[in-house]
């Protein structure tokens, strides 16, 4: 069994954000997010009596530049858990260096495409189960709209949401009217916007990414779509990708997270403005970039930890499996037995005049991702 890598010094924890790159805006934020919960952990006097050190690396919104500052973390560091990583191809290439040869303990944070099974991975953003199963049919059902047009970047997330979509729109008697992928860096959508009009589209569900994303939205919003009475569907915008575009550009968008900065339970306002005081400027506590999903899971790491009395990597395996917390950004949250996927509150957005606001709490929902093999499998891929 893997025994702390720290031994009886201070427990590491590594993070890998986006500092730069053109998720720069998100990543800082998550970075953010991170010193603010170790800072906290660590004034209440750490975890098992010893200080946690944070260690925050820039992926530079590169794969290559991830999969390297996640080997650095692993093989240098020597840290305990790692967490990071927002596009799923860098969830993939931080997975290589951290699972599969360091075999050590990695939580990814962000809103994803779901599927990601492995005893050494825990998921603590939203999956479709909780996105876009609930928005489709409710957003066909309030709109009327049959007709969808699918504009995405080219990697893994784009294609399985894409797949869950036509499944849900073709379920309730829609119809998918175009299906487009280009590079993550592509930013010329002249043509792709003029066979959104022809095809007579009614919703766009937009999975492009930055830094493409905002000449797309630029070209869509020029062409009067929304003028039209077009839907713009963007399950990943936040307050942080609103700060970057044009509110003309944005005006109307629908999206569904597990938080948004209008929600106003208690605990979400008093987390919002710990945040607010902490870190004042542009990069906002937001759910679509990963800040509640990190939250979301250095708070199960830290549960999961006090509950095996120890950093031995097993037993905090088997207590992050139930791990729950009582308060979060949106709401309570916990891990689904066997699942390695969290349990949260939704909620669907509209964007109106620059600002998300909350049209219907979905509550508690689900991610319906299949178990893992036996937790016991760890045991595996353990030292």
């Amino acid at each position: 069994m893997k025994e702390s890598k720290a031994g009886n010094q201070q427990i590491k924890v590594g993070v890998i954000a986006e500092l730069t790159g053109a998720l720069s805006f998100a990543g800082n934020a998550n970075a953010n997010v991170a010193k603010m919960v170790i800072d906290d952990i660590n004034a209440r006097g750490g975890l098992l009596g010893r200080q946690i050190e944070l260690i925050v690396e820039d992926g530079a919104t590169t794969d290559s530049v991830a999969a390297a500052k996640a080997t650095k973390l692993v093989e240098q560091d020597h840290v305990d858990v790692v967490f990071g990583g927002i596009y799923s191809s860098t969830r993939q290439a931080i997975k290589g260096p951290v699972v599969e040869k360091g075999k050590t303990l990695y939580i990814y944070p962000e809103q994803y495409e779901g599927e990601e099974s492995d005893p050494l991975i825990f998921c603590t953003g939203p999956v479709p189960a909780q996105q876009v199963e609930p928005l489709i049919p409710w957003l066909m059902r309030k709109t009327g709209a049959k007709k969808f047009y699918l504009p995405s970047a080219d990697y893994i997330w784009p294609h399985t949401m894409n797949r869950k979509v036509r499944e849900l729109v073709e379920g309730n008697g829609g119809k998918i009217v175009g299906e487009e992928y280009y590079p993550l860096d592509h930013i010329d959508y002249r043509e792709t916007v003029a066979r959104i009009a022809s095809t007579g589209a009614e919703v766009v569900f937009n999975t492009i990414v930055p830094p493409g994303v905002f000449p797309f939205l630029e070209e869509l919003h020029n062409s009067g779509f929304a003028k039209r009475g077009g839907h713009l569907v963007c399950t990943y915008f936040d307050e942080n990708f609103l700060n970057f575009a044009p509110p003309a550009h944005v005006e109307g968008l629908y999206g569904c997270l597990d938080y948004y900065g209008t929600v106003n339970d208690p605990f979400s306002a008093q987390l919002h403005a710990q945040y607010d005081r902490l870190f004042p400027g542009d990069a906002k506590f937001t759910a679509g970039g990963a800040c509640t999903g990190l939250y979301r899971g250095l708070k199960f790491w830290e549960a999961a930890v006090k509950e095996a009395g120890s950093l031995n990597q097993q037993d905090v395996i088997r207590a992050l499996d139930h791990a729950r917390i009582a308060e979060g950004p949106g709401g309570p949250a916990e891990m689904v037995p066997g699942q390695h996927h969290a349990r949260m509150n939704m909620y669907i957005a509209q964007a109106k005049g620059g600002v998300f606001n909350v049209v219907k709490s979905l509550g508690t929902i689900d991610p319906r991702e299949r178990v893992v093999g036996a937790i016991e499998a760890a045991e595996t891929v353990t030292a």
